[in-house]
């Protein structure tokens, strides 16, 4: 099948590139080409910036796809362009929304798909306008314009990762542990959490093209491994021979400080992160999340050191900040008259 991935650069994007070849479908990336170089000469690369409607248009004027992978689409704006520029150009849409649009507190636990709502609060904006173009989609189903599909991962690290730990600060996690530095957690550290690797959630992408059993559904794709917020740093520590140190900061004082930076962990990943993947298996026989974090982590370190990561600087000193602010003001706490 014909298959064209918006996007294709990201961890997820990526590996569903890799998957597709390997399905033997015939696939095309659009993106804005500065990392094209990544692709090998059976993927199609059509180079341009989808913000730029007219242009984009005109790129997309006669092609043909058999199913359409959307993986920038952010808001009900750009959903609506993407279903307005192909309802009559391809078989199928499948968006990637994010467990984030779920509402908070959850309903269910594990999470399951049609027990949830959808958030509802313009506190945190990824969440809400994930949600917002799920809500779009939805009446896009109902009018049956075309058939669409909805995933939604959760926290998905991998080969190119960008998002990874409390800071998203990635290699310096590895760093810090090699310089015997505290990392900072939020929390105990003990809120249980998925954490999926790339190639595992590129499946269910992979997996919905052409597939009439998911038309028209929404589903979350994520490992089923038990794991805690601390297993993060400490199967890294495990890899590296060094135990990690830790700090701990609420995730309420660490948003507070700086929203921007921190919000995500307040708003989303403040409640337990458990999934329920059985309509998924459901509808698509077979699937399964196989990479345990361990064996995903040992891949990323590898890539760390084979490629050379550099430390993140400002992050680096930010988190030594953060980790002289918990030493103060655990020293205060215990200046206290505890009676």
């Amino acid at each position: 099948m014909k298959v064209l991935v918006l996007g294709g650069t990201g961890v997820i994007s990526r590996a569903i590139v890799q998957k597709a070849l390997a399905a033997q479908h015939e696939v095309a990336v659009f993106n804005r080409g500065s990392k094209n170089h990544l692709f090998s000469s059976e993927v199609e690369c059509i180079v341009g910036d989808k913000t730029n409607r007219e242009q984009f248009r005109a790129l997309m004027a006669g092609r043909k796809f058999d199913a359409v992978i959307d993986m920038i689409s952010f808001d009900a704006s750009d959903a609506q362009f993407t279903v307005d520029t192909f309802q009559d150009h391809a078989g199928q849409l499948v968006f990637c929304s994010s467990s984030a649009a779920y509402k908070r507190p959850f309903r269910t636990t594990p999470i399951v798909e049609d027990a949830e709502e959808l958030y509802d609060s313009e506190n945190f904006p990824y969440a809400y306008h994930k949600a917002n173009m799920e809500r779009y989609l939805r009446q896009v189903i109902v009018q049956g314009e075309i058939p669409v599909t909805i995933i939604r991962p959760s926290l998905t690290y991998g080969i190119g990762c960008a998002n990874l730990g409390v800071l998203r600060q990635n290699y310096n996690i590895v760093q810090r542990i090699r310089s015997r530095k505290p990392l900072v957690m939020f929390g105990d550290g003990t809120l249980p959490w998925s954490f999926s690797f790339a190639p595992d959630v590129a499946k269910a992408f992979v997996g919905a093209v052409g597939n009439e059993r998911m038309f028209g559904q929404s589903y979350h794709a994520t490992s089923e491994e038990l794991h805690v917020w601390q297993d993060l740093y400490l199967e890294f520590g495990k890899l590296l021979g060094i135990e990690p140190q830790l700090v701990h900061f609420s995730s309420a004082m660490l948003k507070e400080a700086n929203p921007a930076l921190f919000g995500h962990l307040f708003y989303e990943k403040s409640y337990a992160g458990l999934f329920d993947n059985s309509k998924l298996k459901r509808d698509l026989p077979g699937y399964q999340a196989e990479i345990s974090l361990a064996s995903g982590l040992a891949m990323l370190l590898d890539w760390y050191e084979r490629e050379g990561h550099a430390v993140d600087e400002a992050k680096d000193r930010l988190e030594d900040e953060l980790v002289f602010a918990y030493g103060r003001f655990v020293g205060q706490l215990k200046e206290i008259s505890w009676g």
